[in-house]
């Protein structure tokens, strides 16, 4: 990739001027002092109006400097004075946004009455010191490539009153040690925001030597994230008026009073708590049952949420221990997927973005997904209202993973779990469960008869077996309901919390009816009848085919009907919050960490 220099663009900007040609330049347009009316040639206010005109064509956007439009109506009235010197000192500001700029050149030394350089999201790795004007004062580089400060050793500004080298790549303690009042004697305001600072202390003790430090943007740096934050930087910064631009009132100063010489308590740790509350507009999956619905399976439903956090240390909050982390049903590639019709295409869709959240992970930093773990709460049957109250803080000293999961956000999902429970197969009681009926072996088709039993002894034994009769639970089956993205960049921008309702829009019910057991002797035809089915494309749902093997591995034979969707109106939501421990004072600090240590 060639480099593009800084003052390759300011010339093309200065020829875009058109300073020589019309209405700016001499030309036979141009009337003479001393000559009468001429044909063809304007007036003095005829060819400034065609500079300002806003329907003029001759009008140019001049948002990289203030003064080119000045410089225009200069042609137009002394263009005499436009020699190649005077029109470089002529420009005191220079604003080159987002133009591929890749090197500051020493050609920028023309420019030797500039006090304003501002170079925005290009492509800068470095500041060569020696190539910028002594005259400068504010000097912008957000959004570049600069990774190290190591070039401004020598010959820097002596004047330069605002610095701002926010969203970059810096944070090293080379970077710290370039940040002091050895270097920037003269410096008022400083723009640190989003970069990759982690060691407050050490920052703040570079920062506190700018003896004219008054304006000071650290919001975005991982240390921001810790709870000792924007209180240690407040006592440790007397002198500071304004903090990430918000005026620091007397009021706080009072409150984090005496926090800077309490060094000690200062941890580089952030705690982030994750609350999961209220869950409403789930339909209810039995709602659709019938008189003729059988007995067994007996069907149980429940319900929990799922999101991806980093983990460092776990501190769980929640009364109940299902709430925690079951790495045997969840896995990376979300859940077992069900394969209900109605929910394929929700499923993909849901599963999708988890996945990409984790890959993202990866690009990033290649550890960083390994602290990445799936959390549950506790897993709760329907109600029109479920409130799973779970709560977990996470104890992070990752800062910079931690402030890359934020601003990718997490997925929250919504789980079904079904549960098929059948009677235990017992040894006394041969052929079918005593709750279902077969057809009689002799007589009329359709007709149906109780399973008849040997003695009325035998009957008596049935009904004691009944009373304790003892259930036996298939595997689980999962299904994604669905899942929401939850941005949480506002955590690394301003701190505090994240307080959402999840909408995950409408669901649909589904139904499945399972019918009664037909007869040994039609267990041929019906084997036959499958294998057709088979080769005709799938209509039932993968569940219906998955609880077709398990009826048929304990002697039964399902018969599913087409699954009767019903849609609900009423959208499902979920409430999240998410918020970041803050001190909000020096003795909230030492009342919180103290017992911490000692234990």
């Amino acid at each position: 990739m060639s480099s593009k220099k800084l003052s390759a663009v300011l010339e093309k900007q200065i020829r875009r001027l058109c300073l020589n040609d019309f209405p700016c330049g001499y030309g036979t347009w141009r009337k003479s002092r001393d000559s009468t009316e001429e044909a063809g040639t304007e007036e003095t206010d005829a060819l400034l109006d065609l500079l300002t005109c806003p329907h003029s064509p001759w009008r140019l956007d001049e948002a990289w400097s203030p003064q080119a439009s000045a410089l225009r109506q200069l042609a137009v009235l002394q263009h005499e004075r436009l020699q190649a010197d005077f029109i470089y000192n002529y420009f005191t500001t220079l604003r080159i946004v987002d133009n591929g700029v890749s090197v500051i050149d020493d050609g920028l030394l023309k420019f030797s009455k500039l006090e304003e350089l501002v170079l925005s999201s290009n492509n800068i790795s470095e500041i060569p010191a020696e190539n910028l004007p002594s005259t400068l004062k504010i000097l912008e580089l957000r959004a570049n490539r600069l990774s190290a400060l190591n070039s401004l050793t020598h010959r820097l500004p002596p004047h330069l009153e605002y610095l701002g080298l926010g969203s970059n790549c810096l944070g090293s303690d080379d970077d710290i040690c370039y940040l002091t009042g050895r270097h920037w004697p003269q410096l008022v305001c400083m723009d640190l925001s989003h970069c990759e600072f982690k060691d407050q202390q050490a920052l703040l003790r570079a920062v506190s030597t700018l003896p004219c430090l008054r304006t000071l943007v650290l919001e975005g740096n991982p240390f921001t994230l810790v709870p000792s934050y924007p209180g240690f930087t407040l006592d440790s910064l007397p002198l500071l008026s304004c903090l990430d631009a918000s005026w620091i009132s007397p009021e706080e100063r009072l409150c984090f009073r005496g926090l800077a010489k309490k060094s000690d308590l200062i941890v580089d740790r952030a705690s982030a708590t994750v609350s999961v509350g209220r869950m409403r507009g789930i339909p209810d999956p039995l709602m659709s049952e019938d008189g003729n619905t059988p007995d067994f399976p007996v069907i149980a439903y429940s319900y929990f949420v799922t999101y991806d956090f980093l983990s460092h240390q776990t501190v769980n909050l929640s009364n109940d221990s299902d709430s925690k982390f079951d790495a045997a049903h969840i896995t990376e590639d979300c859940f077992s997927s069900s394969g209900l019709q109605s929910n394929k295409s929700f499923e993909k869709e849901s599963s999708k973005p988890d996945t990409q959240a984790m890959t993202v992970f990866s690009e990033e930093t290649c550890h960083d997904i390994a602290h990445v773990t799936r959390h549950s709460t506790t897993k709760l049957t329907w109600s029109d209202c479920i409130d799973f109250s779970n709560t977990k803080t996470h104890v992070m000293s990752d800062l910079g993973g931690l402030k890359r999961f934020f601003n990718q956000g997490l997925y929250l999902t919504i789980v079904e779990e079904k549960v098929l429970s059948w009677p235990a197969a017992s040894e006394d009681v041969p052929g079918p469960k005593p709750c279902q009926t077969v057809k009689e072996k002799k007589g009329g088709k359709g007709k149906e008869s109780p399973i008849k039993s040997g003695s009325t002894k035998d009957k008596s034994k049935d009904k004691k077996k009944k009373s304790v009769l003892e259930l036996v639970q298939d595997a689980s089956i999962q299904r994604t309901l669905g899942s929401v993205h939850v941005p949480l960049q506002s955590l690394v921008q301003r701190g505090g919390k994240v307080d959402v309702l999840c909408d995950f829009g409408a669901l649909h019910a589904e139904t499945e009816v399972e019918a009664a057991p037909t007869l040994e002797k039609d267990l041929g035809k019906k084997l036959k009848e499958d294998k057709k089915k088979e080769k005709e494309p799938k209509r039932g749902a993968d569940s219906g085919s998955k609880q077709k093997n398990t009826a048929a591995s304990k002697g039964k034979v399902m018969e599913t009907k087409d699954c009767e969707m019903e849609v609900h109106l009423e959208p499902v939501t979920v409430e999240l919050k998410v918020e970041l421990e803050k001190w909000q004072s020096a003795s909230e600090a030492h009342y919180l960490l103290l017992p911490h240590q000692h234990s």
